[in-house]
């Protein structure tokens, strides 16, 4: 081979020498983050007032339900029923009226939705109206055999009364006579406590008709207080109950200043007329 052949398959000797390049690093992988489905997310903290026992205390009105409760066992201590009594009385007047603050939450838990009604766990949409169902359900089974520990006259009565307020959340509430179910459901706890004794062991006579009428007209004084709060709502909601119809005359102020010494004034008449005539 000649030197000429020679001299150029030669590479010369300034060309660059190319080299492998190396694979390109890859980025570094993204920092974990927490999945919104992952246990770490859907993670909360820790709050009583929202565990479902307390939800369900809540839901029931408690300051009403404990205030009527206590009021009729005072009443049935006042009528000088032996301790078993009242504690029955208390229980029995407890339970109903949980089940009356739960059955109102689930009927306005729409509006409650709408207006955010503070202090509404179903309408908040904290508490599942199945469970409050199921709960009102298990209520109902055991008010039924404590109200008629009492006695078949005394146990109706109640009953009729519970029936009642179970109505009235659905009717007449937005009507005049809202005032209604009110008071024919409080004009029946004299007849409970007259009838009522432990295992049935009652009175036969019946309440007195002034005691009877006095409680009809707490009820009434009981509806006014208690429908304040809701006033703006019903208002906006087009309802026109007796409350709403008087706040729109007086003003909301007055009309508590009229229904707190009227409810005053009907408790003190109670307390004479029992002292005086007894609830028999």
């Amino acid at each position: 081979m000649s030197p000429l052949k020679r001299q150029r398959r030669r590479a010369p000797a300034d060309a660059p020498v190319r080299t492998p390049q190396a694979a390109p690093t890859p980025p570094p992988p993204p920092a974990p983050s927490l999945a919104d489905d992952s246990p770490a997310a859907t993670r909360r903290p820790f709050r009583l007032g929202q565990t479902l026992p307390v939800l369900l205390v809540r839901a029931a009105h408690p300051k009403q339900a404990l205030l009527t409760a206590l009021g009729l066992a005072a009443a049935a201590g006042l009528a000088g029923r032996p301790l078993r009594e009242i504690g029955l009385v208390f229980v029995t007047v407890l339970v109903g009226q949980t089940i009356l603050g739960w059955d109102n939450d689930l009927v306005d838990r729409v509006r409650d939705e709408r207006h955010e009604a503070p202090g509404k766990p179903i309408g908040a949409g904290l508490l599942d109206p199945g469970t409050v169902w199921f709960s009102l359900t298990c209520a109902l089974l055991l008010v039924v055999p404590l109200a008629l520990s009492a006695g078949e006259r005394a146990g109706g009565a109640y009953l009729i009364a519970l029936l009642i307020g179970l109505v009235g959340n659905r009717v007449l509430r937005g009507s005049v006579l809202s005032f209604l179910p009110w008071v024919l459901q409080f004009a029946l706890y004299p007849a409970y406590l007259a009838y009522g004794g432990w295992n049935g062991t009652g009175a036969d006579t019946p309440p007195t008709v002034l005691v009877t009428v006095l409680a009809g007209l707490l009820g009434l004084g009981v509806h006014l207080l208690r429908a304040l709060p809701g006033l703006v709502p019903d208002n906006q909601d087009g309802l026109k109950s007796l409350p709403l119809r008087i706040a729109l005359k007086t003003g909301a102020a007055r009309l508590l200043v009229l229904a707190g010494v009227f409810t005053a004034a009907i408790v003190a008449g109670l307390l004479i007329a029992g002292q005086a005539i007894g609830l028999t």
